[in-house]
Parts: C-alpha cells; structure tokens; sequence
C-alpha cells in the first residue's frame, strides 16, 4: 500500500473495519468523517479501510461507493470538489470483507484483515466500527469473539446503546462478556461538536461565566433542537425509534449533562467522564405531565409506515436535576421532525435582578451556544436604547467559533473518529451514566402521554409551549 500523501499523525498502523459499510449512515456520516481526517493529514501513518457488509463487493467497486457517497455529503463543508490526489491516496487503502459477519460464518474479514495486516506490518491497531442498529450489536461483539478479533481492538457502538432499561443492561453484559470497557467507544455525535465542547471550556476557562453557572443567577435551560428534514428514507428505522430514543435520551440528555456537571478535577478521560455521568445520576425521573409527544400530519402516510402508527416524531419535556447548583432551575428540551426551523441551541436564560430598572423582558440576558455547523455563541443583554428617552432595548453580540484564530474544526464525527484513533474516550459515554438515563426516562416509555398532532412546518403541538414557561420558547418560526 502507498503512503497516504496527507497523513503527518504517528500512531501504530491501524486497520479501520466499517460493519455496515455500504449502509446509510456509513454513506452519510461515517466515512465522509473519516476522509476528513485524510484531508486534515490526521490519520496514522500506515491505516486501511475494510468494509464489510453482507452482499459481495470488489475494492473497486466498494471505492466507487465511497466516491459516490463523497460526492454528494461530503468531504467537508464548504468543500466544492474532491481532491484528486488525496483521493487516489486514500482509495488506495480501501478494501472490502463481503459475505457477511456471524459468529457461525466470518465471511471474508478475516482473511481480508489477515491480508492487510501482512502489508502494513508490525503491531496492528484493530478499530471496529458498527455502523448498524442496536438491534445487532450483540451479534456483532459475539462473533468478534468467536474469530479472534476483539482482543485488543476497539470498538464503536452507534447511538442508541439499547432501546430500554432492560435491554441496554443485557447488551452491556453481552458486550463487556468480549471486551472490556476501556475498549468500549459509545458514540454520541452531539458530544463532538465544537460548541458542545466549549459549554465547560468556556465556563471553566472564564471567571466572569462559571460565576453565574448556577441556580442563583439561572432561571431556565433550553435545549432545543427542532428540525425542518422529515424521516428520508430511515422509515424503518425511526418508526422503531421516535423521537424520545432517537434524540431524548441520547443527545440531549448528554448535552444536558455537559451544562449541569460539576467541575472535573481535569479535563482528562476519566475525570471528564466521571463529571458527566455523576451529574445525569442526579437527574430527576421524568414526569408524564411534564412531556408532551407528537407526530406531524401525514407520517402514517410515508411508505414503510403503518397507517395506525403511534411512534412520537416530536418531543418536549421539563427536567429537573437535583444538584446544589441546579435545584429548581428547569431544563426544558424540544427536538422534532418537520418543524418550522432548524436549529441545535443550548440557551441559558437569566433572571432579572432585582432593583431600580424595572420592566425587564423576560429574555433579556440570555448566553446561547448554537451548536450547528463549527459552532457560535451569543450573547443577548438588556440595553437603553439609544437616544433622549429611557426605553430599554435587547442588544446581542456573536462569535463565530471559525473565526477565532488558527480554528481548525472537525465535524462532530470525524473529531470522535479521530479521538477514537488516539484511545481518548473523554467524549464517549460510560455504563454508568446510560445506566441511569433509562431511570429518568422509564416513566415516559412506560407510561407515556398521548401523542397529539402538529401540522408540518409548526413549533409543534401547542400544549408543549407551556413547558417552557414563564421564559417562553426561544427559538421560534414557522406556521
């Protein structure tokens, strides 16, 4: 295999196995991440990419599948045309493993990663990646097992780690019965965005935030990331999932966690880690009356989906995390499909103090972090407008995260792919934090309240605007 002409990182020589390689979120998310990080001269100096997948492919036409996937998600934002030679590089490492991938039948991954092995040479670094739904994950750890390939290697699980209580405890059993946790690489996209990563860089670098980070100066948290895309071509997928799974208790949950945690003795894996999941232990078990459901007007006529489908395409809820710092303060989180803006913003509204300027609006001082794209944050305060008179006015100001200086972002998964590569697990989830997530969501999936409609292009059912109260939703838009 030739060099990559762009790789500068060291490293062992890593062999980079996509389960699930020719399927829709590989072709979306995964491997657009990982020829960034070709791009960006981040991978190791001698890597591979085998994919596998149950049909049979040459290399060659597994390389046709990756360009076409390239071509129409990425490489990268803002990046009109593929880099030819950096292309011809990368294609050069790419191999496929076809016929499937059993505990019973290996198919061909491991002679395939045999081969490759013998032409990068020296200690390997195996990285499994199963880009499949939960409902395989089990499968998958067993027959990495049964062939030899989980000893170690490291292994990425795609987000939902289980799909209630119970299931999430027998996949962590069958997971760590093959490898051990610290092999173990949960991933999140939500926690490998730059904004989300400066919600504790920003408050513990800066006296003057992590001052007011509290329920004194707090009044109310809005997590809120509503979506205009309906359900594509992920019917299956999603009528099995909703909302609530799909985005509740996974990403915003965790971003959840990255405002309300307690300051880490470091900013290290572990002590990183142990901060995020200590503080969703405290997070208060949610009440039904407190979660509003929905699903938009025409969903049940989406081919692939029954016309007496009651899966939730929308979801608002009010939590409660029973720490000293946030006792009583309301986190308010909204996500849903075929909303009338799309938006991922994490809001800190403040409360108005008391004294002698009275009247103040409600959202007035307001520090957002809007985590789309390479990341902004904003800031919103109570000003008196210009001129003779005494009227108060809102003034905002914003940072661009791309402009600060020498910014060099990555989008979420190819910085998760990237700290993967480097065996740093500070943005990956631990057992014991999922663990009590389903605690805090067992009411809503055991008892749920009733789905209600909402048109396509609205906020979503009307009842969930009371959520947000006395504040009121921040982000607005459509019907």
């Amino acid at each position: 295999m030739a060099d990559t002409a762009t790789s500068e990182s060291g490293g062992a020589p890593t062999i980079f196995v996509l389960f699930g390689a020719t399927g829709d979120l590989a072709k979306r998310m995964v491997l657009p991440a990982f020829y960034e990080l070709a791009q960006e001269g981040l991978l190791p100096e001698q890597w591979a990419l085998v994919g596998n997948g149950r049909g049979e492919k040459t290399d060659d036409e597994f390389r046709e599948h990756i360009r076409a996937a390239l071509e129409e998600f990425g490489p990268r934002e803002g990046v009109d045309s593929i880099d030819e030679k950096v292309w011809s590089s990368f294609a050069d490492r790419v191999r496929f493993a076809g016929n499937g991938f059993t505990a019973d039948d290996p198919g061909d991954l491991p002679s395939v990663i045999g081969d490759v092995k013998d032409e990068l040479g020296g200690d390997v670094q195996l990285v499994h990646y199963i880009a499949l739904p939960p409902s395989t994950f089990i499968d998958y750890t067993e027959a990495l097992g049964a062939h030899d390939l989980a000893e170690g290697a490291r292994v990425v699980y795609e987000k939902p780690f289980g799909t209630s209580q119970e299931n999430f405890e027998k996949l962590d059993e069958a997971v760590h019965a093959i490898v051990d946790e610290k092999q173990v690489y949960r991933i999140d996209h939500f926690l490998g965005k730059e904004n989300t990563q400066n919600l504790h860089i920003l408050r513990f670098a800066n006296g003057m935030i992590e001052g007011i980070w509290n329920r004194e100066h707090v009044e109310q948290v809005q997590i809120d990331v509503p979506e205009t895309l309906d359900i594509d071509d992920r019917a299956e997928f999603y009528d099995a999932t909703g909302a609530v799974l799909d985005m509740l208790v996974t990403h915003l949950f965790q971003v959840a966690a990255e405002v309300a945690m307690e300051p880490p003795l470091s900013l290290g894996a572990d002590d990183l880690q142990t901060a995020r999941e200590s503080v969703i232990a405290a997070f208060r078990p949610l009440d039904t009356s407190e979660v509003v459901l929905g699903q938009y007007r025409g969903y049940q006529d989406v081919e692939g989906i029954a016309d007496d489908s009651s899966t939730d395409t929308f979801v608002a809820a009010r939590m409660w995390v029973d720490t000293d710092r946030w006792r009583d303060v309301p986190f308010v989180l909204r996500t849903g499909k075929m909303l009338g803006t799309s938006t991922q913003r994490v809001s800190l509204v403040f409360r108005r103090p008391e004294g002698p300027v009275k009247h103040l609006p409600a959202d007035g001082a307001v520090l957002t972090f809007d985590l789309s794209g390479d990341g902004r944050v904003d800031i919103a305060m109570t000003v008196k407008e210009p001129g003779p008179g005494e009227d108060l006015g809102i003034g905002r100001m914003s940072l661009d995260l791309s402009t600060v200086s020498d910014a060099e972002p990555l989008s979420p998964y190819s910085r998760l792919i990237l700290d993967v590569l480097d065996g740093d697990r500070s943005l990956f989830t631990r057992p014991d934090g999922l663990a009590h997530v389903w605690e805090v969501a067992a009411p809503l999936l055991t008892s749920p309240p009733a789905v209600l409609p909402y048109e396509p292009g609205s906020m979503g059912p009307e009842a969930a605007n009371d959520l947000a109260s006395p504040c009121g939703w921040l982000v607005t838009g459509g019907k």
